[in-house]
This record gives structure tokens, C-alpha cells and sequence, in this order.
């Protein structure tokens, strides 16, 4: 049998995909509780077969990969591609955990009366169809299937293709699951194919998809950024900074720039770059970049300045504080190197946070209420903090019930991508009879017809 080309077979998918998107808009709050309880009870009951499956997958990743292959490299392959210990029961919480949390649609967020009569409101409606890419495993693909389920999207999931057997079987649970539950068909649909081009053509659907969420490193970040015209849910792009004022309690922004770098120095909101007040950067900095250089083995790299008040670190087995490069200002990490720089006021650190902004995460470290009033109303980011690490900016930390990524972007909306940020908003108008005239007749509240209320 000849196998469909990647092309028309993603095309059909999609197409598949948004003939269910009006279905599922209209699915009732109850009937997405029970689906997600469902597709947790499925899980739950087979949990053994999904780590068997697992298990296949990290054998099949070890053996590509055999041959010249560096043995670190293969073993770092297979650990990432096998299952934590408590990866089903993770997968599990998380979709009770959002089968708990309000269903958005049909919300009214405003309502107003116009002097003419007519009432307009604005309701939240779920996008349509959002096409999921990731290079993570089930456990990240569930997190996004159960946030779009409850904001009555369509998801259409492309996952990573190490895991082919647990991620076939995690998929047909949960379509299973959920259809039986009342969920139309196609509300959950997945493209079983692996190829590379699959997930291209994914990104070329406008005509099929209302926005792309892509879930894992910043390389599929990137690409999907530059190889789609659609919205982007999830960016995450950005540099994130710490300032540290001159009237910050020392203790309190060391640690707050410890856990910003070190507690995941992967993620996107780990801090790129700390800005430090000239006035306490003699008593901050040594103690800080030892801290970081020792105990955590961050690179770190400095200005002129920090380079000058803090000597020359060497530590045998680490690496030493270096010197800065101009393009490390601008720079989204996404590792364990910090840039440090001296700046001689909050002027001077605005004025850097704008040069590399719109920012990921920016956070000052301060005393003053009036510095940290400043600093909220004049950083341009998608978060800003006081006193708190970076990587607090996360819809988990944020208490919206968990999180698809950050949108660092103005449009859509920026900030942690939630359900709310899984939906739009759509203008509802009740008239009686209202007409446009060329020069607006004022029209009193009380002159309007209204609708009757049934009784």
C-alpha cells in the first residue's frame, strides 16, 4: 500500500481537525469536567502498559544511537526520553487538577448600556484550533490537551517522536476517554506521523489552524517563530533581568539572583543579566559571584567594572569570571551563564532594559516603594517583579492553574498562557430595533423598547 505523502495527509488531519471546532466550542462545562476525569481514570488504569511502551522507547532511542556515538550522549538520550517515576501520576494530577478550575466560555467580561439602548457585553469563546508541537514526551502534550479541552479547543498534537509507542498509546487513551465522555469527534485529534515535515506543514495551515503552541527547546521555539504566519501561544522569548537598587537588602538580592540563574538555568525566564547599583556593588558582588562560580558553576560574565571591584576568581575545576562581550547584554541564555554589569543608577538601568527590550522577565530588588513604583510603570516586559525571582513569572506560580508558556509578545496577550489566553473575545450586542443615521439621534434609556425576559 503506498503510504499518503506528509503533505496531504497533515492537510487532511487539520481539515479533520477545524469541521470539529464548532462542535466542540459549544461542549457544555460538565460534560469537559467528566472527559477530563475520564482521560485521568484511563491513565491511572493503565499505567504498567504506558511505562512498558516507555521502556520500548528509551530502547530504541539507545540503539539509534549506537556505533560512534559518545556513551554520554546516548545515555543522556535515553534519560531524557524515559519516563520519570511519577510521570503517569503527574499526568494524571494535572488533568484533575484542570477538570477543578472554572471553564472560561461564555464568560462576560464587560457589560454597558449605550444612551441608545443597547446593551453590549463581551463573552470569552474558545480560539478554534490550536496545533500543539513539541519535542517533549506525553507528559508535556497532556498539560496542553487538558488547558485547550477546557477552553473548548480543538487540539491537533504533533509530539516528539522518540516516544512512538507511550505517546501513541497516551494519545489513543485520551481521545478514547474523552469521546466516550461526550467530547465530538476530532476535539482531540494527533498527526501520527514523525517525519520532520509533519511538523512544518502544521505551521503552513492558516487556513485550518487559529494558532500554533509549540512545547520545548528554544531551537523549536525558533523555528516555529520563523516558519509560521500564524499567532504563536508561548514564545518565550526575551531577555530577563535583575536589578539591584542601591537601597536592596544584600542577603535578600543574592539569593533572589541565585534561584533567578541557578534553580533551572534552562528555563526562559531564568535571569540573562544583573544590573547592580554602583553603591552597593562592592559589598554585593564578590561574595555573589563566588557563590555563583563555586557552588553552582554558573560562567559568569562581567563589565569592566565588576571585573575591577571583584579581582580575578580562580577556582580550580570551575570556571573564572570573564569579561563581557557586547553582544552578552542582548543575550537569552537559556544555560548557566550569567552576564553582571555596574550601572551608576536606576536611570542607567532603564535606559539598558529598554536597549534590549521588550523583556521575558525583568525584577527589581529594592527597599524604596517609590524605585519599585518606578520600575513597575517603566520596564516593558511581560512581567515585571519586586522582590521575587524570575522564575516565579510561570501560570503555575501565578495560581491560574497551570501554564502553556510565556507570551513575550505584545499580541496576543503577554504573560503566562493559561485558559484565559486560550480563549478571545467576541462582542455581544442586544438591540430593539436600534438603525445608524448619519447624524446620531440621542435616544434615551427610557425611550427604548426592550426585550422581554421570558417568564
Amino acid at each position: 500500500m503506498v503510504e499518503v505523502p506528509v503533505k496531504m495527509y497533515v492537510a487532511a488531519v487539520a481539515k479533520k481537525a477545524k469541521e470539529a471546532a464548532r462542535a466542540m466550542a459549544l461542549v457544555s462545562g460538565s460534560v469537559k469536567t467528566n472527559a477530563l476525569l475520564a482521560m485521568a481514570d484511563r491513565l491511572e488504569a493503565e499505567e504498567e502498559a504506558i511505562f512498558e511502551d516507555n521502556r520500548l522507547d528509551a530502547e530504541a532511542v539507545g540503539k539509534s544511537l549506537t556505533g560512534d556515538t559518545n556513551r554520554d550522549t546516548v545515555k543522556e538520550a535515553v534519560d531524557r526520553v524515559r519516563f520519570a517515576e511519577d510521570a503517569v501520576k503527574e499526568m494524571v494530577k494535572t488533568l484533575r487538577q484542570v477538570a477543578d478550575m472554572p471553564d472560561p466560555v461564555g464568560e462576560m467580561t464587560k457589560l454597558w448600556r449605550q444612551p441608545n439602548g443597547m446593551q453590549i457585553s463581551r463573552m470569552r469563546v474558545p480560539l478554534g484550533v490550536i496545533g500543539i508541537i513539541s519535542d517533549g514526551g506525553p507528559p508535556v502534550t497532556t498539560e496542553c490537551i487538558a488547558l485547550c479541552l477546557r477552553a473548548g479547543n480543538v487540539s491537533l498534537v504533533r509530539g516528539g517522536p522518540e516516544w512512538a509507542k507511550s505517546g501513541a498509546r497516551v494519545a489513543t487513551i485520551l481521545r478514547e476517554a474523552a469521546e466516550a465522555a461526550g467530547v465530538p469527534a476530532g476535539g482531540i485529534t494527533f498527526v501520527e506521523r514523525n517525519e520532520k515535515e509533519a511538523a512544518l506543514e502544521l505551521l503552513r495551515l492558516n487556513k485550518h489552524l487559529d494558532a500554533i503552541l509549540p512545547r520545548g527547546g528554544a531551537g523549536l521555539r525558533r523555528t516555529v517563530i520563523e516558519q509560521t504566519r500564524l499567532p504563536v501561544l508561548g514564545q518565550d522569548v526575551g531577555v530577563s533581568h535583575v536589578y539591584i537598587d542601591g537601597d536592596a537588602d544584600l542577603p535578600l538580592a543574592q539569593n533572589i539572583v541565585v534561584n533567578s540563574k541557578a534553580q533551572q538555568p534552562t528555563a526562559p525566564n531564568s535571569v540573562d543579566c544583573v544590573l547592580v547599583h554602583q553603591a552597593v556593588a562592592r559589598s554585593l558582588l564578590s561574595a555573589l559571584i563566588r557563590r555563583l562560580l563555586d557552588e553552582f558553576r554558573v560562567e559568569v560574565r562581567g563589565c569592566p567594572k565588576t571585573i575591577a571591584m571583584t579581582g580575578s576568581f580562580a577556582l580550580p575545576g570551575y570556571m573564572n569570571l570573564i569579561a563581557a562581550k557586547d553582544d552578552d547584554w542582548g543575550k537569552q541564555f537559556l544555560s548557566k551563564t550569567l552576564a553582571i554589569k555596574v550601572v551608576t543608577d536606576m536611570d542607567d538601568a532603564l535606559a539598558h532594559i529598554a536597549q534590549y527590550g521588550p523583556g521575558h522577565t525583568d525584577t527589581i530588588v529594592t527597599r524604596d516603594y517609590t524605585s519599585a513604583m518606578r520600575f513597575i510603570r517603566e520596564v516593558d516586559a511581560s512581567a515585571v517583579l519586586v522582590n521575587a525571582s524570575t522564575r516565579l513569572h510561570d501560570g503555575q506560580e501565578f495560581g491560574l492553574g497551570g501554564g502553556l508558556g510565556i507570551n513575550t509578545t505584545k499580541v496576543p496577550a503577554r504573560g503566562p498562557v493559561s485558559l484565559e489566553e486560550l480563549t478571545c473575545q467576541k462582542y455581544v450586542v442586544m438591540g430593539t430595533g436600534q438603525l445608524r443615521h448619519p447624524h446620531p439621534v440621542p435616544v434615551t434609556y427610557e425611550d427604548a423598547i426592550m426585550l422581554k425576559r421570558p417568564s
